[in-house]
Parts: structure tokens; C-alpha cells; sequence
């Protein structure tokens, strides 16, 4: 199993699971979804590498990189992380999003990719603790979250705000 930066290599694999992801799973956006193979190659890949390292992006904008999990070259699963926190992502979204294939959950992919983008975020993220936001009614994503060593700092009436020490 290993966790690959988006790339140019592999973006057939990764325009057929992004673009197949839902707009909103569980609390993840994702504006791609639907978009063409031509789209992804000419516009939306070379936009999502770009996020690692913005150039004329709005002031609330958060640099942001993007990871697929693999397993036998087969990509399970997305993981991305911002590199910072607004005040609004602080009381929202947090640092890391992810989602796994539907036909692959519940093998463990999730708690592995996931803390695997831990080891790459805690050398990144200036804050003490990592920040992530889960739906209530996402039992998984929570044990996901918790078996990576997160405790529930808060919750409002759909979220838990979970956190992770680095």
C-alpha cells in the first residue's frame, strides 16, 4: 500500500475516481465531479497540482495537496490536506479530507491512508494538533479517525470536531 501525490502519470486513475465521487460524500466536496477526461487533463489536474503551491489565489485561499491511496496498483482511496487553517476551516472543515471506494470500505484502507497523511502533514501543518470534521451519523469515518489517535473536542448538531496531536 503506498499514498502517491496527484500526478501526471497516473491521472487516468485518479480523473476515473474523481470524477466518479459524488459532489458531497459525507461532508467531502468535490467540484469535479462529472468532469470529462479532456477537462481533467487540460484544466482540472494542472488546477489541483497548483493548489500545492498557489500563485494569484484569493486571500482565504489555503495551499491544499492532494494524495491517492494504492493498493497493487489499484487506487482505494483520496486524501488531502491543507496546510493551514483559516478561522473558518479552524471551525469547519479542518486540515484533512478524504474518501474511500465504496467497494473497498471496511478493509482498513481509511485508518491506513489516513495515517499515512498524517506522517506527511505533521512535518507541514504549523498547528499543535491536527483538525478534522466528521459527520455523526459516519460511524466508520469516526473509527477511522479515532484508531489514529483523535479525541471529539467539540460538536455542533451534524459534526464531531475531532483532533489529532502531531
Amino acid at each position: 500500500m503506498e499514498l502517491r501525490k496527484i500526478n501526471k502519470r497516473d491521472a487516468f486513475a485518479q480523473w476515473e475516481y474523481t470524477s466518479a465521487l459524488p459532489a458531497d460524500e459525507n461532508g467531502l466536496t468535490n467540484p469535479y465531479h462529472g468532469v470529462t477526461y479532456d477537462d481533467y487533463i487540460d484544466r482540472v489536474l494542472p488546477e489541483m497540482i497548483s493548489h500545492e503551491h498557489p500563485v494569484n489565489m484569493p486571500d482565504w485561499f489555503v495551499p491544499e495537496t492532494y494524495y491517492y491511496l494504492w493498493d497493487n496498483n489499484n487506487l482505494v482511496g483520496e486524501f488531502r490536506f491543507r496546510h493551514r487553517l483559516t478561522d473558518a476551516l479552524r471551525s469547519g472543515a479542518g486540515h484533512i479530507g478524504y474518501s474511500i471506494r465504496k467497494d473497498m470500505r471496511g478493509k482498513g484502507y481509511g485508518t491506513a491512508g489516513l495515517g499515512m497523511t498524517l506522517d506527511i502533514a505533521r512535518s507541514v501543518i504549523p498547528e499543535e494538533e491536527i483538525y478534522l470534521r466528521v459527520n455523526k451519523d459516519n460511524i466508520a469515518s469516526q473509527k477511522v479517525m479515532l484508531n489514529n489517535g483523535a479525541r471529539i473536542a467539540g460538536e455542533d448538531s451534524e459534526h464531531y470536531f475531532m483532533r489529532i496531536p502531531k
